[in-house]
């Protein structure tokens, strides 16, 4: 592959200062305490306090978000303007699907990196949980059509035109999560790669299993308490850890679940399946100049080294990992016994283990990623350590900056010195992003 061979940019290094989220709220039928726009304030606020941070410092603020409100265009300048950055602050919104959080890193990783910006807020927020609702085609035509009728005579037969079935919304939350150019859902591209990569439910259900009673454990361990911001809604009520886990989760119980997508011949259920949700991440990002103006040497956790986007077939989404990954590690002149830790999306249980055995299948690397052998095998014991989408939740705009930060955070801890984030992409891509330990 020509990426391959591509040469890494020699850019100025970038380092992860800190960072903040909001707890990831599972979505409960109905629209949740936060609008986008609000998790991202809540979650920005005490990150740039506690890090003495002024309003004119920030050289620019980008923000990934997928589905904003309309009264939240360009979300990234309403945040700027909401903290009460200076004026002359830039401000802008990124969209990546799934992994808009991650572009949101990746540009002001590029801006730093090319000598553009000292000091960027980057990160990523989504409340799936207010999706909306659309007027359908034919209600919008007919809307049209009233609003342009000049008399009562005209606008008394379009009344009588009305009909029951015009009034059916269209779901937005569905339509996103729908590949248009196959007519499938997401969950059905998963599918796919179970067929192809033998993935069984049992594997499945096990891998989600583990990733619930890994955020139990590191919940217990307050693993998190220094990434979660608490949150307040307007009556007062608090937030402060994700709210997804099920802590009394059993293989017997994932196994009485019925197939979402494939309802006929599938394997994937809600169960290991990620969960929608609301929530926010954000870090600063500086050059080396701005670390020594704010005298940050001792604190920086993290360092991005490089990162990689892919694209693959839609109908094969989830594999778009195993593509950005490979070229990442092999340009950087690593190989896979270098990465010490993963954090992978857990879009679906399904593609994070595709993804796996695609990377440590020959055959696979040698005909689809263009390698002489295979990339290797990744431990699950170092994917995901604390829990990943199927438990924590996947809300599309903040889950990219959330497992850059929290995988800095688990190398920093770890005392290990590389980490690969990685998530699918839906409509067919992949990103990965390679993190050094700043403290080693």
């Amino acid at each position: 592959m020509k990426v391959f061979n591509r040469k890494k940019d020699k850019g100025e290094p970038v380092f992860i200062v800190d960072g903040s989220r909001t707890p990831f709220l599972k979505t409960r039928g109905k629209p949740g305490p936060f609008k986008a726009l609000d998790l991202a304030i809540q979650a920005t606020r005490p990150l740039l306090l506690r890090n003495g941070i002024s309003p004119g410092d920030i050289d620019e603020v980008v923000v990934g978000c997928v589905s904003p409100e309309p009264d939240e265009c360009n979300i990234a300048r309403l945040l700027a303007l909401r903290l009460g950055l200076s004026h002359s602050v830039p401000a802008h919104t990124v969209q990546r699907n799934c992994a808009s959080g991650m572009q949101a890193v990746d540009t002001a990783f590029r801006s730093i990196s090319h000598g553009h910006s000292d000091l960027i807020l980057a990160g990523g927020t989504e409340a799936m949980s207010h999706a909306p609702l659309l007027l359908n085609e034919k209600m919008t035509k007919w809307f049209s059509a009233f609003g342009g009728a000049k008399s009562f005579t005209a606008k008394l037969k379009l009344l009588l035109k009305l009909r029951p079935d015009f009034l059916m919304p269209v779901i937005g939350l569905l339509k996103a999560l729908t590949d248009p150019t196959l007519n499938v859902s997401m969950g059905q591209t998963a599918e796919n790669l179970c067929y192809r990569f033998g993935v069984t439910k049992e594997e499945m259900d096990l891998f989600a299993l583990q990733s619930h009673i890994r955020l139990g454990a590191a919940q217990d361990a307050h693993v998190f308490d220094s990434e979660i911001t608490t949150i307040y809604d307007k009556f007062g009520k608090v937030y402060n850890a994700d709210d997804g886990v099920r802590r009394d989760n059993t293989i017997e119980k994932l196994g009485r679940l019925r197939p979402v997508f494939d309802r006929k011949f599938g394997n994937i259920t809600a169960g290991n399946s990620a969960q929608i949700t609301d929530g926010a991440s954000f870090m600063i990002l500086a050059s080396e100049g701005a670390l020594r103006k704010h005298e940050w040497h001792g604190k920086v956790i993290g360092k991005i080294i490089d990162s990689n986007w892919a694209g693959v077939d839609p109908a094969e989404m989830g594999i778009g990992p195993a593509h950005a990954i490979a070229p990442l590690v092999k340009r950087n002149k690593l190989d896979c016994v270098d990465i010490q830790s993963w954090e992978i999306n857990e879009a679906f249980a399904a593609q994070v283990l595709s993804c796996i055995k695609a990377l440590d299948d020959e055959e696979y690397c040698k005909n689809s990623l263009g390698m002489t052998k295979a990339f290797g095998q990744i431990p699950l014991n170092k994917v995901n350590a604390n829990g990943g989408g199927v438990s924590i939740g996947h809300p599309v705009g903040a889950s990219g900056a959330r497992i850059v930060y929290h995988l800095a955070k688990t190398l920093v801890s770890n005392k290990e010195k590389y980490g690969i984030a990685s998530l699918c992409i839906g409509h067919g891509q992949g990103g990965a992003m390679l993190i050094e330990n700043a403290q080693l």
